[in-house]
């Protein structure tokens, strides 16, 4: 990771759960990190925790709502001014509405869409044109996906949520096709967890905490650590190792 050291990184949705994990962690080896989420009070708060451990890196707060892009625009142009722009993109923001495909609100599905599959690409289009301004030859760009978007389970409440989760396995593919036209050695990456402890479960089944937090009990389920972990071993390939695809689950989870 040394030669990531002072280097800027995107992190979206790093107010909790694997977004701040992972802004924590490149932190702690350290980058510049800018992390945007709604909710940047949390950020603030992560922030400062980075600066009582001693972390060598800084943890940048940014409030941008990915529904709305002249929000990430304006993100990234102030990127540009302050800290010269990207040269990692982590498209961590997700989230799954309990929307079945039968009975499912319209506005639910636009929601998923807006911020699974839209504000993904908006980012993923502005760090490359960020990286392609500053000559940067060696950035990544990496997309964290989920294993809904490799199978289809037996639960109706995340069938479209798991369409968007595919649309990201098929984005990041398209992506890496296109860096590689372009003549370029930027890195694009999926990292597609299984079952994380976080607060995702609490979200989707907001009606039914109980059930969510048997989600939880019901087997060893991976960490957010886990998932940061994977992103430093993403960055830490030499420059011309591609890591592609990498799943990660739970020992116990089933496939």
């Amino acid at each position: 990771m040394d030669r990531w050291k002072g280097r800027v990184a995107l992190v979206t949705g790093a107010s909790v759960g694997i977004g701040a994990a992972i802004a924590k962690s490149l932190v702690q080896h350290g980058m510049k990190v800018v992390g945007c989420a709604r909710n940047v009070e949390q950020i603030e708060k992560l922030a400062a925790e980075c600066v009582s451990s001693g972390f060598s890196g800084t943890l940048i707060p940014y409030k941008c709502d990915l529904s709305v892009e002249d929000d990430m625009l304006s993100m990234f142009s102030w990127i540009k001014v302050q800290h010269q722009g990207v040269d990692v993109c982590i498209n961590n923001a997700g989230l799954a509405l309990p929307e079945p495909l039968l009975s499912g609100k319209t506005s639910g599905w636009r929601t998923m869409m807006d911020v699974n599959v839209i504000a993904l690409s908006v980012c993923t289009r502005e760090a490359y044109q960020s990286m392609k301004e500053q000559n940067i030859d060696d950035g990544h760009i990496i997309n964290i996906n989920s294993m809904s978007g490799h199978r289809v389970v037996n639960n109706a409440g995340i069938h479209f949520y798991t369409a968007s989760k595919y649309a990201v396995t098929a984005l990041t593919e398209g992506l890496r096709q296109e860096l590689r036209e372009a003549k370029t050695h930027i890195r694009a990456t999926c990292i597609s967890p299984g079952l994380v402890e976080t607060e995702f479960a609490y979200r989707l089944l907001s009606k039914n905490q109980e059930k969510a937090a048997a989600t939880y009990k019901s087997i060893k389920c991976l960490q957010a650590a886990d998932i940061a972990n994977a992103v430093v071993y993403v960055l830490s390939a030499p420059p011309h190792v591609q890591s592609g695809d990498i799943e990660i689950t739970p020992v116990e989870q089933s496939m």
